[in-house]
């Protein structure tokens, strides 16, 4: 998916449309929220903007992602590492993103603790003083209305970090 978004789709998209490369945001949910979060801190300076929905931040340090990436990366644990937001954001010397990261959760979501590890990634955010937003939300699980319920807010976050075009004053969080 790495290759398909970077070399393929993002190229092809900025070649066919009227938008400026410099300026693109991603975000994501679940295993989507991890590729966000990766694909932002493997390639710095590609995307200005990140945010993410429930992602799973520590797959190293998960049963999901212990079973994945054994079966995609092979056994080698150093490997998995480059695929990890948790191990990326405590690689960095610097806040890769200083205009802050948008993070949402549900804490009815059944995958938080065993699964996402979003604690483990807030952690390694405050260590490189990476300015992070994780806002946790009462009675929301991990799907389509928690999303739902919260993705203009993830929009303007973007729009906002992005420029050109913002209709609405930043968020305050």
């Amino acid at each position: 998916m790495e290759s398909y978004l970077l070399k393929e789709l993002l190229p092809l998209v900025e070649a066919m449309l009227p938008i400026d490369g410099r300026r693109i945001g991603i975000l994501g949910h679940s295993m989507g929220g991890h590729g966000a979060l990766t694909l932002a801190l493997r390639h710095p300076g590609r995307f200005r903007s990140v945010s993410a929905f429930a992602p799973i931040c520590a797959p190293s340090r998960s049963p999901w992602g212990e079973k994945a990436f054994g079966k995609y990366l092979g056994p080698d644990r150093a490997e998995w590492l480059r695929h990890d937001a948790t191990a990326l954001m405590g690689e960095q010397v610097k806040a890769p993103y200083p205009n802050g990261i948008l993070l949402d959760q549900g804490l009815a979501d059944k995958f938080l603790e065993e699964q996402l590890r979003l604690a483990l990634f807030e952690s390694a955010c405050h260590a490189v003083n990476q300015p992070i937003t994780v806002r946790r939300h009462h009675g929301y699980d991990h799907g389509y209305y928690f999303i739902q319920s919260f993705i203009a807010d993830h929009l303007e976050f973007h729009a906002d970090r992005l420029g050109k075009g913002r209709r609405h004053p930043p968020l305050s969080f």
